[in-house]
């Protein structure tokens, strides 16, 4: 058997990476682009993709709201890498909980990553090489309170993972989840205030109280962190990997 490189190169692919302005989509695009890879580079933020792209070579911004199906439409298709991690937070009980915040965040975080794949799939197909990495969360194979909406889609998003697997492997694409638990992103940051709310805590507990709680490890995961868990799903290494859902939750669901 050959030796497998395990420090893969990606020149001549090109990846698009949702909700790459800020945190975790950052930290793949930069990374991907580091391995040479062309990073289509897809968030609503406007500023924060611009910034981007001007500290890093091989990154070209497309500003898209991806509860738009149309705007999703007009996204390039000739896709080699796909990285679904854009996504939003609402935390409230259910009884309380808006519906059309629900709506929005099944659309961002559930809906949005299948009209991609959707679209991505034939080029992937065609060239008999695909891989779509979808970032979901502990919160895909775990429950907690006042996130009905956020576990819903997380979960959804681990079937469709699946499904994804399943249909790409005979063309060479596969498809796989990721699972950390709380990363030191915006999205978490806003977050505390929320959380103190719903559990009647002080702000300052809710780290170490509530989001640390059930986790060996005491601390938040670093965005490069699951960056460098992309890179492995994107090479040589891990071409017999498909269908899987990595968790990177500090032993949360070792319990």
């Amino acid at each position: 058997m050959d030796a497998i490189d395990l420090a893969p190169r990606l020149d001549g692919r090109t990846a698009l990476v949702t909700g790459a302005a800020s945190g975790i989509g950052l930290a793949c695009a930069t990374m991907l682009a580091t391995l040479g890879a062309t990073v289509l580079a897809v968030d609503i933020d406007e500023d924060g993709l611009r910034d981007l792209a001007d500290r890093h070579a091989g990154i070209e911004p497309c500003v898209c709201d991806l509860t738009d199906v149309a705007a999703i439409e007009a996204l390039p298709r000739e896709v080699d890498i796909l990285v679904n991690n854009a996504g939003v937070q609402h935390v409230s009980p259910i009884e309380e909980f808006p519906p059309e915040v629900f709506d929005r965040i099944l659309r961002l975080t559930l809906h949005a990553p299948f009209h991609l794949v959707r679209a991505c799939l034939p080029h992937m197909y065609a060239t008999g090489w695909g891989r779509v990495v979808n970032i979901s969360s502990v919160h895909g194979l775990r429950a907690s309170e006042y996130k009905s909406a956020y576990v819903a889609a997380k979960h959804g998003l681990e079937g469709l993972s699946k499904v994804i697997a399943l249909e790409g492997a005979p063309h060479g694409v596969t498809s796989n989840c990721i699972n950390p638990s709380y990363v030191r992103t915006p999205l978490v940051e806003k977050q505390i205030a929320d959380q103190a709310r719903t559990h009647g805590v002080a702000q300052d507990e809710v780290v170490e109280g509530i989001m640390l709680a059930p986790a060996a490890v005491k601390r938040l995961v670093e965005p490069a962190e699951v960056a460098a868990l992309v890179a492995f799903l994107c090479g040589p290494a891990s071409a017999s990997v498909t269908g899987a859902s990595y968790l990177m939750d500090g032993g949360w669901s070792a319990h």
